[in-house]
């Protein structure tokens, strides 16, 4: 089967390089009949599990699509190669040749398919390198933006965000946040808003500035219908045990069923939130030893503080 498919393709090869010759009675190459036939040559090979060849079939058929100036067909072919490279595990070199397709569907006036191409290259590329995949899904939040198809855009946003808070590359996880809630705020979808200020405030959190999780809290009270949510008032009692250094109160706050069903990369970071300081409240020495003597002896020595002060002050 595999032998008969690879002969096929040859077959196909040959009568592209026929389309393409040129001699006395033919001046110009017949590219568009010499693209169709890569385009099944491709085909027959990738059937046949001989991903490079039909790499190289795809990469001719592009070749010729462009010198027709048909692009948005060029683009297509560089996009096949670019899944053969894919299947043979060489992910970097299929993510290049899908960057350059959506380049190419930009310039042919399909910014749609183009956004779509980046996404489908950052999903390929994101188990490998979040980095480029980061990169990619920005690129594509921003076509869809431009072509005010703000959803989309959003969803390759929260991709970005959710892939840099993974990578602990929190200060441009910040502004990628505060990038979403402000179309959110567009949109006029207020309560994901208020769940965008929560993983804005964990995030500032993280990055110990306490100063701009409370900006963030502030600003959001113009957002309608905010201020007297649960999400204002977790955030307000998330960030008075944070500036108390009670880890007991951050716990609390955090485990909050607002917070867990979070996605999961938000709930992690409520999860492994830790206050200055370790978080643990400040007693006093007598109070621990009480503690650990049990509650006679703590009611005991309360007694002796309260005769040693009866008299006065001196």
């Amino acid at each position: 089967m595999a032998a008969q498919k690879i002969n096929e393709a040859l077959e196909h090869i040959a009568k592209a390089e026929k389309y393409l010759k040129t001699g006395f009675l033919k001046w110009k190459p017949d590219y568009d009949s010499a693209a169709t036939e890569y385009g099944k040559a491709a085909v027959a090979f990738k059937n046949a599990k001989q991903f490079d060849q039909a790499r190289e079939a795809c990469l001719r058929e592009a070749e010729a699509h462009e010198n027709n100036k048909a692009l948005f067909h060029a683009a297509k072919a560089y996009e096949q190669a670019g899944m053969m490279l894919k299947e043979m595990g060489r992910l970097p070199e299929a993510v290049q040749l899908i960057e350059k397709a959506s380049m190419m569907y930009l310039e042919n006036g399909t910014p749609d398919t183009a956004a779509i191409a980046l996404e489908r290259a950052g999903k390929l590329i994101e188990n490998v390198s979040p980095e480029k995949a980061v990169q990619l899904y920005q690129q594509a939040a921003s076509v869809f933006e431009n072509e005010e198809r703000l959803r989309q855009a959003l969803e390759m946003l929260g991709k970005a965000s959710r892939l840099l808070v993974r990578g602990r590359r929190l200060d441009e996880a910040a502004l990628s946040l505060q990038k979403e809630k402000s179309i959110y705020k567009e949109i006029e979808n207020y309560p994901t808003c208020y769940k965008k200020t929560i993983a804005q405030v964990l995030v500032h959190l993280h990055r110990n500035d306490y100063v701009a999780a409370e900006r963030c809290v502030r600003e959001s009270y113009s957002i309608p219908g905010f201020n007297g949510s649960e999400d204002c008032a977790a955030l307000e009692q998330l960030l008075e045990g944070y500036d108390q250094q009670d880890q007991d109160q951050v716990s609390e706050v955090c485990n909050l069923p607002l917070f867990k069903y979070m996605d999961n990369d938000y709930a992690k970071l409520g999860l492994t939130l830790v206050v200055p300081g370790g978080g643990i409240k400040k007693k006093s020495p007598n109070a621990a030893q009480d503690k650990a003597r049990g509650p006679a002896a703590a009611g005991s020595h309360a007694e002796e503080e309260e005769d040693e002060y009866s008299g006065g002050l001196c």
